[in-house]
């Protein structure tokens, strides 16, 4: 989805993602419509006191939904604040917290792997939750409660703002993993285990969560947003646990060890005609190709790059005319575990291999890491680690 960036806080990127846009009018919508249920569960869970006729005259409901979503959703924020200036202090820069369907998410650049460090990152934001809930109980408390309209209408703010910091901190504080209570469990598990074993089971625990919580959502609240959430709460513990499995397998492999080397490598020049590039695509069984001139790569091209030109005008447009020359390059000594991250963050399928002298040394491509990591797993019986590998590949 599209994401609009609104602002920063401690120069991080503050965004709003375009579900959030949906979702803010029906949260204000649904609470708007429920001001008098509200007050009633407010006074019988905070001894409230609040006057539902004061809370009801005219269109004063549609601003209290309004006033109480955008409060709800500013501490979703500060939520994912207490998060990032937390992560921030550990030396884990974030990348941006963005506002969406089921909430927000602070992106860090890296997970920590050190179980003290996450675990502090991961208690943050409900701490600031639930401080947010004891200042709006205090604001709350301080409003003496009369028939002005006004002053009862920001108690019943400030006292739901109370009522909901304090259950989305208690919300996030569930072991379903990858939230918060998730990552707590995956710290506490990681001090006696490996790292990518902690993550497997809190992501098992985090997945069976998740299943109860779409069953509850869908047979017992019939709640469709509950549902979702489970949903993708299930998701996000796959792919954290397959990410983190996978950077476990690749430690110390770097792109020198699986990449494709430069005396391999098939290239082509720039006058190649595209029908002709199509037929050594063919041949070969590859869909990308450096573009060399003189010993120097200056560009790529594709099977998607040639399929944009139409049969018929093959034989008239060369390689050059559709090639890119915004080329990705990484150094033989990455990590290909970031070098991954490179493809993916790119939306590229290969990158170039150069040393630190411009030098092309080789390609890589995922098809090449996927290759690597099977070989690595299927090996573990016989001890293979990332040094046997080298040699191997050497």
């Amino acid at each position: 989805m599209r994401r609009f960036r609104i602002g920063s806080v401690f120069g991080i990127p503050i965004q709003l993602d375009l579900t959030f846009l949906l979702v803010l009018p029906l949260f204000a919508w649904i609470i708007g419509t429920q001001i008098e249920q509200t007050a009633d569960l407010l006074n019988r869970s905070l001894g409230a006191g609040l006057d539902p006729v004061l809370l009801t005259d005219g269109n004063l409901v549609w601003v209290l939904g309004v006033v109480a979503a955008v409060g709800l959703f500013t501490g979703v924020v500060l939520h994912e604040l207490g998060h990032s200036v937390v992560a921030i202090r550990y030396g884990f820069p974030i990348e941006s917290i963005t506002l969406w369907l089921f909430g927000g998410v602070a992106q860090l650049t890296e997970m920590p792997e050190d179980w003290k460090q996450e675990l502090a990152i991961a208690v943050a934001g409900p701490i600031v939750s639930v401080g947010l809930g004891v200042l709006s109980y205090g604001a709350f408390f301080v409003l003496p409660g009369t028939e002005s309209t006004i002053v009862e209408s920001a108690r019943f703010v400030f006292a739901y703002l109370a009522l909901m910091n304090i259950a989305l901190a208690i919300f996030n504080m569930l072991p379903g993993f990858p939230m918060d209570g998730g990552r707590v469990l995956r710290a506490l598990l990681a001090r006696t285990r490996p790292y990518a074993r902690a993550t497997k089971i809190a992501a098992e625990v985090g997945k069976i969560f998740a299943i109860m919580l779409g069953l509850f959502g869908l047979f017992v609240a019939g709640n469709i947003f509950l549902a979702g959430l489970a949903f993708f709460i299930y998701i996000g513990a796959a792919g954290e646990a397959r990410e983190t499995s996978m950077r476990a397998d690749l430690e110390g492999v770097q792109v020198r060890d699986v990449m494709t080397p430069a005396d391999r490598v098939t290239t082509v020049t720039p006058d190649v005609s595209v029908r002709e590039l199509i037929g050594t695509m063919f041949r070969e069984r590859h869909t990308g190709y450096p573009v060399e001139v003189n010993g120097e790569v200056v560009g790529l091209v594709t099977l998607e790059d040639a399929r944009a030109v139409k049969e018929v005008e093959r034989d008239a447009y060369t390689v050059r005319d559709v090639m890119t020359t915004e080329l990705v390059t990484v150094t033989p000594e990455l990590d290909v575990m970031d070098a991954l991250n490179e493809l993916q963050d790119n939306s590229v399928g290969r990158l170039v291999v150069t040393d630190a002298d411009g030098e092309f040394r080789g390609l890589l491509t995922r098809s090449d890491i996927m290759t690597a990591l099977s070989i690595l797993r299927s090996s573990e019986e016989s001890g293979l680690g990332a040094n046997q590998f080298r040699r191997m590949e050497s």
